[in-house]
């Protein structure tokens, strides 16, 4: 593979991402002010057995934000290691790349939520669950309410974010950039391989707790790394000069 000619502290894809994901955001504010409407509720990301779930979410949910900071450390991370790596990938199999760990964070997202899903459903009866998803009722008497509800929010909770395919980057920076030294905090410094660890390994602990109150979707995290770390292994068997 080629090595782009120059170095670009805002390549092309990386701008252009940026841009996308701030026009969304500008759109969700703008409709919401204007029709009362949310788009994160129209291109979010559902799970796929939601009466909301629609397939151009694939793509849409990963330029949806939930609010300011939302956006603003994910783009900062775009920039901040999708820059080099593009510069040494070039656009076309960044983007790519960018694309396929978004997908690949979705599936390990929306896998996890599956069998959550299932074991649920399990308590219930088919007329109780129709009733639950698509009217939203049930029993609020019953002793298996915080089970209906947990199974309601599961279908009708999207996912939303560039976290996943962010992940994805900082994997490819640590697996590129292994001693690069990067300031936590703006403080601390730390090689970029141990800085992927650690943040590998904090994310892997909050989705196994599985917090209440926890909206964070810590296994799309991880998605994004996993489905990185495979793209990068097949490139690297395939193509001799990958890097």
């Amino acid at each position: 593979m080629r090595r782009s000619r120059g170095f670009s502290t805002m390549p092309l894809v990386v701008k252009n991402l940026i841009i996308i994901n701030a026009l969304f955001f500008l759109a969700r504010y703008t409709f919401g002010s204007i029709a009362s409407t949310d788009l994160n509720d129209t291109l979010g990301l559902y799970y796929f057995k939601s009466p909301e779930f629609n397939p151009w979410q694939l793509i849409s949910y990963m330029f949806m934000h939930g609010g300011m900071s939302h956006l603003f450390f994910n783009m900062f991370a775009l920039w901040m290691f999708g820059s080099q790596i593009e510069n040494i990938w070039g656009p076309k199999r960044f983007l790519n790349y960018y694309l396929i760990t978004g997908f690949g964070a979705a599936f390990l997202h929306y896998l996890i939520i599956h069998f959550q899903v299932i074991g649920l459903e399990s308590l219930f009866t088919s007329e109780q669950i129709n009733n639950l998803i698509y009217e939203g009722k049930f029993d609020s008497m019953s002793p298996l309410f915080n089970d209906a509800r947990q199974l309601y929010n599961l279908y009708n909770t999207p996912v939303v974010g560039a976290s996943g395919s962010v992940f994805g980057l900082l994997l490819a920076y640590g697996m590129s950039f292994p001693n690069q030294v990067i300031y936590l905090n703006f403080l601390f410094p730390i090689k970029a391989k141990y800085f992927v660890i650690i943040y590998g390994l904090i994310e892997f602990v909050g989705g196994v707790q599985n917090s209440a109150g926890d909206n964070v979707a810590h296994f799309a995290h991880l998605g994004g790394m996993l489905f990185g770390f495979i793209l990068i292994k097949y490139w690297e068997k395939n193509d001799l000069n990958f890097f």
